[in-house]
């Protein structure tokens, strides 16, 4: 799932490519990621793109006075296309979501990969139009300490890993930077969000270096080399089995439902596994 510096650098990418060029239309191949009506599509035709930007995990095109919003959820992407398209013969049978074509040919292709469909495009007149938007807490990257520590405090008992997720609490920071902020931070997942002040400004600290790391690692690099390049310097996501590049111990994990999350048990709890529950389920 593309996370905070990933979409900063889609951004960067994106900004050069497309800032300045004329549209000449958007076609939805998947009828099911476009979340709006009016205004249609086709008001894009003709009409110049300019600034990108994000919030949170979302992308934001102005093109004239409309904002084309793209939420890439988990297995969304997106593509630069340097020439004309050929025509697509399956629509919504593919990877393929929807299509931006500028007036040369080129442009972008928003992807996703899987079965289960939760990618979101959005053409809206202001980007307060959009859901997920006006519901966004504060970005980390501006969040002061004094803030990120009230944040904490509200939460009370609420395990960590699922505050710094929640969109709504602070927005832009998915499973995979959850986990290696806590690794950093030598803190559990299962830790309560209501904590020391000492706590606090470690975990602060975790936060603001891996995220501004990851964003300077992907600065310059082009959509297509982000994926790996975000793989190969993560700590413990997606590392089970793995040793632990601090400490040496085998890297665990917990499953949920729809996700699972992974630690280190020397760096961060002690020692002591953490319960799976999917784990425990099948052991009774």
């Amino acid at each position: 799932m593309p996370e905070l510096p990933e979409v900063t650098a889609l951004v960067a990418d994106l900004g050069a490519r497309l800032g300045g060029r004329t549209v000449d239309r958007l076609t939805m191949l998947s009828f099911a990621a476009l979340k709006t009506f009016d205004p249609p599509v086709s008001a894009l035709s003709g009409l110049t793109v300019g600034a990108v930007s994000r919030h949170g995990k979302f992308l934001d095109l102005a093109i004239g006075e409309l904002h084309l919003v793209i939420h890439l959820a988990r297995a969304g992407w997106i593509r630069w296309r340097a020439e004309k398209p050929q025509p697509s013969k399956a629509p919504g049978k593919g990877p393929l979501a929807a299509r931006l074509v500028l007036d040369d040919g080129s442009g972008i292709d928003v992807t996703e990969a899987g079965t289960k469909k939760s990618l979101a495009v959005y053409l809206v007149r202001s980007v307060s139009e959009v859901p997920g938007i006006a519901r966004l807490g504060p970005d980390p990257l501006t969040l002061p300490l004094e803030a990120f520590a009230a944040i904490l405090a509200t939460q009370g008992r609420s395990q960590i890993k699922g505050v710094l997720r929640n969109q709504s609490t602070i927005a832009g920071i998915g499973n995979a930077y959850s986990d290696e902020i806590l690794h950093r931070a030598r803190m559990s997942p299962f830790k309560p969000a209501s904590m020391g002040a000492d706590d606090v400004a470690a975990l602060y600290a975790a936060m603001q270096s891996t995220l501004r790391e990851a964003i300077a690692r992907a600065d310059g690099l082009h959509a297509s080399e982000l994926k790996a390049e975000k793989k190969s310097n993560l700590q413990v996501h997606g590392r089970t089995g793995l040793p632990c590049p601090v400490c040496g111990d085998t890297v665990r994990q917990v499953i949920y439902s729809d996700s699972t999350f992974q630690y280190c048990p020397t760096c961060q709890t002690g020692g002591k596994p953490l319960a799976d529950r999917v784990l425990s389920r099948l052991l009774k």
